[in-house]
Parts: C-alpha cells; sequence; structure tokens
C-alpha cells in the first residue's frame, strides 16, 4: 500500500513528519500462544520497542502478526493524535500474506483474517502517505532482536 499525498488539495506545503514501524509475531505451535513485537521510530528516535503476549492458545501466526501491526499502529496513532494528517508513516514486515493483503494485492479469505484486516487497513487511513512493504527476516531480527 502506497498512498501519496491523503491531503491532496489542502494548501499544506510542509514535509510531513515520518515514522517507521518494524512488527513481527508468531506463535508456538500453530495454533497455540501467540506474541509478537514491533518498534516505532520517529523523529525523535525510538518511540516504542515492545514485546506483546495474545491470550489463549489458539492464535496462528497469521493473526498474531497482524495483531501486532495494529497494536503497532494503534500507539503511534495515540501517540499522534490529531496530526496524523502530517505524518507518514512507513511500515515493514517480514510476513508476505500480512503486507499483500493490507496492500491489496491478495484476497483475504479466511474469516478469522478478515477482521484483523480492516481493522489494520482502517488504522492506516488518514495518514498523509503510507509505505507498507515486506522485507527480509533478517531485517527484521536486526531491529526487533528475535
Amino acid at each position: 500500500m502506497r498512498e501519496s499525498e491523503n491531503q491532496a488539495g489542502t494548501g499544506r506545503s510542509s514535509s510531513p513528519i515520518a515514522y517507521s514501524i518494524v512488527f513481527d509475531g508468531g506463535s508456538l505451535g500453530n495454533p497455540g500462544h501467540g506474541y509478537g513485537s514491533y518498534q516505532i521510530v520517529g523523529p525523535e528516535g525510538v518511540l516504542a520497542h515492545d514485546q506483546l503476549h495474545y491470550d489463549g492458545d489458539r492464535v496462528t501466526n497469521n493473526q498474531a502478526e497482524y495483531l501486532t501491526l495494529i497494536r503497532a499502529l494503534e500507539r503511534l496513532r495515540r501517540h499522534l493524535g490529531n496530526s496524523i494528517g502530517s505524518t507518514t508513516v512507513v511500515v515493514r514486515g517480514d510476513s508476505s500474506l500480512v503486507i499483500n493483503q493490507v496492500c491489496g494485492r491478495w484476497k483475504v479469505k479466511h474469516p478469522d483474517l478478515q477482521p484483523l484486516h480492516r481493522q489494520a487497513v482502517d488504522l492506516l487511513k488518514g495518514f498523509a502517505s503510507t509505505d507498507v512493504a515486506w522485507h527480509r527476516r533478517d531485517k527484521s531480527v536486526k531491529v526487533l532482536g528475535h
């Protein structure tokens, strides 16, 4: 998903403030105990570097990936408040499924993922621009430490 200038026509000439999110999720067993981690970096440096654990023992790897992306986007939106419309967000993850579904290249067929997909896409709306792309697992490991 690449959106350039959600604010077209507003007359704003300053460059958007940029934040980046790197996220990863998984489960011990599939399904099993879900976990995830994310890092948010902005102009002020690292805003958050959180590790998450999801309740229950029926979380799939894909659900954990989505849940982690959602938590990261919620955290960033809380931090930004009303300035979201002047902010660019760059999102990187190593889940081909989540990245390609969020970008609209792949359909979301599994009923358990559909509400998570909608929530993630809705959270991306309102930013001045978004850049969501896949990166190799070693890049996630380098940033997140696992």
